[in-house]
């Protein structure tokens, strides 16, 4: 334990470090959370075409939307939905063009695009959208019509991509769980949070990067074998502080985002079903739910990333390569992926910090050793298990290089 304390402490120590902890806050919580709260994304605006050409009061904004919207009713039926409708085509967009930002506008015309296309009228209105003149008398049965075109989108997915008849039965019978009619409320603030965990690769990267090869780099790789606790210890000790740090700057970053969101969004909204961000979403699961899993994907993702990172720390001497090698398992499947085989790309995604917790509103499914898995299970279990590989890899390695 002393040396554990020792070695962790000298990694917080390292300016190396502690500079890319602040500047991962700064990014993450102070600009990716507070400032896009209170400003870029939910202040109101002049100019709808310029992101920033916002004003500084997003508390208020967003509390002027959640009351606008509570006049619609607390669930969503047709009804709903021709009020919504109805609403828009009452305002003069051109006149105030910062309506069409943050409102259930933009949920209503998807839905009309979506499940109403019959109303369109191309001869007269193909260069406006739906929702400036659809009858609203008209937007009757959302329900059924949502669910003949999840029938029918499966249906296609089967043919085109190989899905079996049991995995569409599968996800339909994920589908039938959904409660209906669905609560409702001001659904847009939840629709924008999406937070990229793959943005605390740079910052792990350089942190861990040099936890093994740094001791060759500096020449201190010898003097390890004099002291009293012996190289193996030491190199478990090492990655243990490396691990301990991981998950210390997670826990930096997830509450900040957390709190930010506490603060401006509040709990309203966490009973609303994820299908307000994709209509043909089939997991029966609230907000709540959803935010909960995006923060347990983050937690495995930084867990099996610091894995990658210190074993290849541990199986290079140059602090350049165990760098560029760290950051290439997060950024070159992005880079190349379309030039990458189907095959190989979708197993990239399984790769810490590489796929999006947004796989929950998908189809994708495996199977393994004859059971159906949906692609989201596998997403928080892949990453943790490279790290839990890579973690006895890396003291292996550092040592067979000790021994040199």
């Amino acid at each position: 334990m002393e040396l554990f304390a020792l070695e962790h402490k000298r990694l917080w120590r390292t300016p190396r470090v502690w500079i890319c902890v602040l500047l991962c806050f700064i990014y993450s919580v102070v600009w990716g959370s507070v400032m896009w709260y209170q400003w870029l994304g939910f202040g109101t605006q002049n100019d709808s075409t310029d992101i920033y050409d916002h004003n500084f009061d997003g508390y208020t904004a967003i509390r002027d939307w959640q009351e606008q919207f509570s006049q619609f009713g607390d669930h969503w039926t047709d009804e709903t939905l021709q009020k919504i409708v109805a609403a828009y085509q009452s305002y003069d967009i051109y006149e105030k063009p910062g309506i069409q930002s943050m409102g259930d506008w933009i949920l209503a015309y998807e839905c009309l695009h979506d499940l109403y296309q019959e109303l369109a009228d191309p001869e007269n209105q193909q260069y406006q959208p739906l929702i400036l003149y659809a009858d609203t008398t008209k937007l009757t049965d959302f329900y059924q019509r949502r669910a003949d075109l999840l029938e029918f989108t499966l249906e296609a997915t089967r043919q085109n991509e190989g899905m079996s008849e049991a995995d569409k039965q599968m996800l339909l019978d994920m589908n039938s769980q959904i409660q209906e009619p669905w609560p409702y409320e001001w659904t847009r603030g939840w629709a924008e949070l999406s937070f990229d965990w793959s943005d605390l690769a740079p910052y792990l990267a350089i942190a861990l990067a040099f936890l093994f090869s740094g001791e060759w780099h500096n020449s201190t790789a010898p003097m390890l074998h004099t002291i009293k606790y012996g190289w193996k210890k030491l190199a478990r000790v090492k990655v243990l502080s490396g691990m301990a740090f991981a998950l210390e700057l997670y826990a930096l970053i997830a509450v900040g985002d957390v709190a930010a969101q506490l603060i401006f969004l509040g709990t309203s909204g966490w009973d609303l079903p994820i299908q307000y961000v994709d209509i043909l979403a089939v997991a029966p699961w609230n907000m709540l739910q959803a935010e909960l899993y995006k923060l347990a994907f983050g937690l495995i993702g930084v867990f099996g990333y610091a894995g990658l990172v210190m074993l290849m720390s541990a199986l290079v001497k140059s602090n350049v390569l165990a760098l560029v090698f760290s950051l290439a398992f997060v950024y070159v499947p992005d880079v190349l992926g379309r030039y990458l085989p189907k095959w190989l790309l979708a197993v990239s995604q399984y790769l810490p910090l590489v796929g999006s917790p947004n796989d929950i509103y998908g189809y994708n499914i495996f199977h393994i050793f004859g059971k159906s898995v949906w692609s989201p299970w596998m997403m928080i279990t892949v990453p943790g298990l490279i790290g839990i590989v890579c973690i006895p890899l890396a003291i292996r390695g550092w040592s067979r290089r000790e021994r040199v």
